[in-house]
């Protein structure tokens, strides 16, 4: 049991190309790689400890895990954290989580752990979130009240605590004077002293919580939460007090070398990012590789003071899957589906949608700010947080967006949004709520509701995604490699995560649709937004075990998201009930022919991604079981149980030629994961290559000065349509290159593309000479 906090706390020779043997220790703060692993009790630590002799061998560096401090019990995840000083009895507590650190360096691998900062759980039992249950049992006056983002004025001196399940009737209460405590049902709540004696109108009146239905937190809530999670309650760890208490066990684990690096949780929700990042590094010091999970758009820049490694590398993943978008036919695919639905286009849904969460959802942050601003200036609250075309300001910054501002004045007014404008540079408390607010409204309004109402693409509706335009030339993505490996080389990069809305090889087959929009036809159903949608889902997730499970319980979730019929807090069993009507039947007559053709195109898609994203500038991160086929849908289908490819590996390992397209990928993610941790001098600089001839626009490749080259098809269908490479050449940098995945095919000066690329659609090649090479 854990202690109280204390108040005063303040293909065959691929991979025998590069040996599956890892380094004696972690050499280096930055990780040549990650990956990602899901804790749960059904995999603690123990199970994560068992798959270390396997991850070494893959070639990666370091283990992220997901959040290791105690969260309420049977969390699938950990992000609702209950107590920061200690480590998840669940997993295997301390010793289990410091064993598994012992047996990762064991075998040269260290250590990332996630971190929350921005919120902990409101539980139940409430009574497991130590700091939160005094805080309601003594009301501001608790040397933890300084913990939570409390509007004591505005809830009339009482917390909000929407946990009934429906609206509380007095007699529905008791007392347990013994125990201390209130009870409604199952539900214990604090007692405030001297209040156990009185009748139970005046008992609920004198404490410093109201209980209430959970339907009033809409409008009602007086605490910051988590985006609309009233059971997150926000955490105020720009407090350097709060700050101590709630990071000490993590500060513990790296200073004794349990873990190396950190990956931050919603940054985005802290009053003052830059200010806790600050605060963090210097506990944590210069050794300790920092990653932040940020959402930048597509003109956002990491603010360049910040004192991280980079971001958790959903920048990449959108430059990623953009430069397989097909740029001609995503409109085409956009025309047809507009038509075809006849829903609005993406900017037009993006604000409805704005507009609909932040005065819905999220009306009680509203309210709080609009209260703070005064009546004359309500209009420009809303409309600048509406218009606002990043997550949120920062503090510091001298000016708010002037997009948003020149946007917001023609519903609101000039005065008001120059008023708006004015607060926000003033009064640093209204700037640190206005931009926690809007960063609540962006994730709530675009990722979890207009990505899920603006669906010609569903492979461009990922976290940080432009559904508007989702495709990227091959310029742009140089251009954004080159600033990576200038800027920010340790940033991490991702394909796929925990919170992907399909896997990387999920969207590969969805993106390859991009390039022949006439296949997607005319899916049936009463509803064509569904039909559309379910099309392109089953599509992606192609045969895979319990598909129609899994496809019924991913529909049901995007039509709650989009809100258009049913919804998670006003739900339509009838329609819903209509849901599993639109799985395509595999078997059902009618189903195009042609969509057999893409498999080709989906394969390139897929090795294509990822080649990119294990050669580009960066730290990839490989996701539980994604470094072969990985098929995985919404949350919580992508965090069912680690499944570990490790006997198709050991038959790689010893020999064996790779079978089909998840030993293809298995293949080539082991041989480059191995290589950035056995050379990791060849993963340094970037220089495009430009292909020559009739096909060069299907051509993307670069160099790694040092010693490495890069080249990937991209766009393969239309490129066989087109007659394929035909005299397309490569120019490679000067010397003599051998191919990493043909052991023996060696190449100078111009090379032909239909000879480089003729056993797959991607190609790594080294130059001789360097370390290593016989």
């Amino acid at each position: 049991m854990s202690q109280p906090y204390p108040h005063s706390q303040t293909e065959s020779d691929v991979l025998a190309a590069v040996t599956p043997a890892p380094p004696a220790a972690p050499s280096a703060a930055v990780p040549s790689s990650t990956y990602r692993l899901q804790l749960r009790p059904e995999f603690p630590f123990a199970a994560a400890e068992a798959a270390v002799p396997y991850l070494a061998s893959l070639g990666v560096s370091h283990l992220h895990l997901s959040p290791v401090l105690e969260a309420v019990p049977g969390s699938a995840h950990g992000y609702d954290v209950t107590d920061h000083s200690a480590v998840r009895a669940e997993l295997g507590g301390e010793p289990g989580l410091r064993a598994l650190a012992a047996a990762a360096r064991g075998h040269g691998l260290g250590l990332v752990l996630d971190i929350v900062p921005n919120h902990m759980a409101v539980p139940s039992p409430l009574r497991l979130n130590r700091p939160l249950w005094e805080v309601l049992r003594e009301g501001p006056r608790s040397p933890y009240a300084r913990w939570f983002d409390i509007d004591w004025e505005a809830g009339g001196g009482q917390v909000l605590l929407p946990v009934l399940p429906g609206p509380p009737e007095p007699g529905a209460f008791t007392v347990d004077r013994d125990g201390g405590v209130l009870r409604h049902g199952e539900l214990e709540f604090p007692l405030r002293e001297g209040t156990a004696g009185l009748a139970a109108p005046e008992l609920l009146a004198a404490q410093w919580y109201r209980p209430a239905w959970w339907r009033e937190a809409r409008t009602g809530l007086n605490y910051r939460r988590f985006f609309t999670i009233s059971e997150l309650i926000g955490v105020r760890v720009e407090d350097p007090d709060v700050f101590a208490a709630t990071h000490a066990k993590v500060l513990e684990l790296v200073r004794d070398g349990v873990a190396g690096g950190l990956r931050i949780d919603h940054v985005d929700g802290l009053a003052d990012p830059e200010g806790y990042l600050r605060r963090l590094r210097a506990a944590v010091g210069g050794g300790c590789w920092v990653v932040v999970e940020k959402i930048l758009a597509r003109q956002e820049r990491l603010p360049p003071g910040w004192p991280v490694a980079g971001t958790t590398g959903y920048d990449a993943l959108r430059r990623v899957d953009g430069v397989f978008t097909d740029p001609a036919g995503a409109p085409e695919l956009t025309r047809r589906y507009l038509e075809f639905t006849g829903t609005p286009d993406w900017e037009r849904t993006a604000r409805a949608c704005a507009r609909e969460v932040l005065t819905g959802d999220l009306a009680a942050e509203l309210a709080a700010l609009e209260r703070a601003a005064g009546p004359e200036l309500v209009a420009g609250v809303r409309e600048v947080l509406i218009a606002y075309p990043v997550y949120r300001p920062y503090p510091g910054e001298p000016e708010l967006d002037p997009q948003a501002l020149a946007e917001a004045a023609a519903p609101a007014g000039p005065g008001a949004v120059a008023g708006v404008r004015d607060l926000v540079l003033r009064d640093p408390a209204f700037a640190a709520r206005f931009a926690q607010t809007s960063a609540a409204l962006r994730a709530k309004s675009l990722e979890d509701r207009a990505f899920y109402r603006h669906a010609p693409l569903l492979s461009a509706t990922e976290v940080g995604g432009d559904p508007g335009q989702p495709a990227l030339s091959p310029a742009e993505f140089h251009a954004y490699c080159a600033a990576l490996d200038r800027d920010w080389p340790g940033s991490g990069t991702v394909l796929s995560t925990h919170d992907t809305k399909r896997s990387a090889d999920v969207r590969a087959r969805i993106s390859a649709l991009s390039q022949a929009p006439e296949l997607m036809g005319r899916p049936a159903g009463p509803d064509p937004q569904l039909a559309w949608v379910a099309r392109q889902t089953a599509l992606g997730l192609g045969e895979v075990p319990e598909r129609t499970e899994r496809l019924v319980q991913a529909l049901l979730k995007a039509v709650r998201e989009a809100a258009l019929h049913t919804s998670w807090t006003d739900q339509d069993p009838a329609y819903e009930a209509s849901v599993a009507g639109y799985v395509p039947d595999p078997e059902e007559p009618g189903e195009p022919a042609e969509l057999a053709e893409l498999a080709g195109a989906a394969r390139a898609n897929l090795l294509g991604m990822t080649l990119l994203h294990l050669a580009m500038p960066g730290v990839p991160e490989v996701y539980q079981g994604a470094e072969t086929e990985y098929r995985a849908l919404v949350d919580p289908d992508n965090r069912r149980p680690a499944r570990f490819p490790r006997e198709a590996l050991a038959r790689l390992d010893a020999g064996a030629a790779p079978q089909g397209q998840a030993q293809e990928k298995l293949a080539l993610t082991a041989a480059l994961l191995r290589l950035r941790r056995d050379r990791p001098e060849l993963f340094t600089g970037y220089a495009p290559l430009a292909a020559r001839g009739p096909a060069a626009e299907h051509c993307l490749a670069f160099a790694r000065p040092a010693g490495l080259v890069a080249a990937a098809t991209r766009l393969s269908y239309r490129l066989a349509a087109a007659g394929g490479w035909r005299d397309t050449a490569l120019a490679l940098p000067p010397g003599r290159w051998t191919a990493l995945l043909d052991r023996g095919a060696s190449y100078e000066g111009e090379v032909r593309l239909a000879d480089l690329l003729s056993a797959r659609p991607v190609a790594v090649l080294l130059r001789d000479g360097g370390p290593g090479d016989e």
